[in-house]
């Protein structure tokens, strides 16, 4: 193999190294922000935010967006009845599907990083 060739070789792996782990940060930046969008959506919960507010809003809906159905707030993994029921509910199955976002981010960032 020539210089030439040996050049180009070394410089396509590294090529490929960078864009992994660039693969590998947008990952876990991604599950992060899902698992933010959740924890915030969960405080705003139970802080009775006001829902005629647009950030608000904008909070409740990325996060009803992240739990996937699987954790949602009114028919998640958890359901509890009684006084406080939908705050009870919501920072269960949302606090579940934040970790759980962590941990999918971990796992796709250790795979995806050389």
């Amino acid at each position: 193999m020539g210089a030439g060739a040996r050049r180009a070789a070394h410089l396509t792996g590294a090529g490929i190294t960078r864009l992994r782990t660039l693969l590998a940060e947008i990952a876990w930046l991604s599950c992060l922000l899902a698992a933010t969008a959740l924890l915030l959506g969960a405080v705003l919960v139970v802080l009775d935010a006001n829902t005629r507010n647009a950030l608000v809003v904008a909070v409740l809906r990325a996060a009803d967006w992240a739990d996937l159905g699987v954790f949602s707030r009114t028919a998640g993994v958890k359901q509890f009845s009684g006084d406080n029921a939908v705050v009870k509910n919501t920072v269960t199955n949302w606090g579940l599907a934040a970790v759980a976002w962590l941990v999918v981010g971990r796992v796709a960032r250790r795979i995806l990083t050389p």
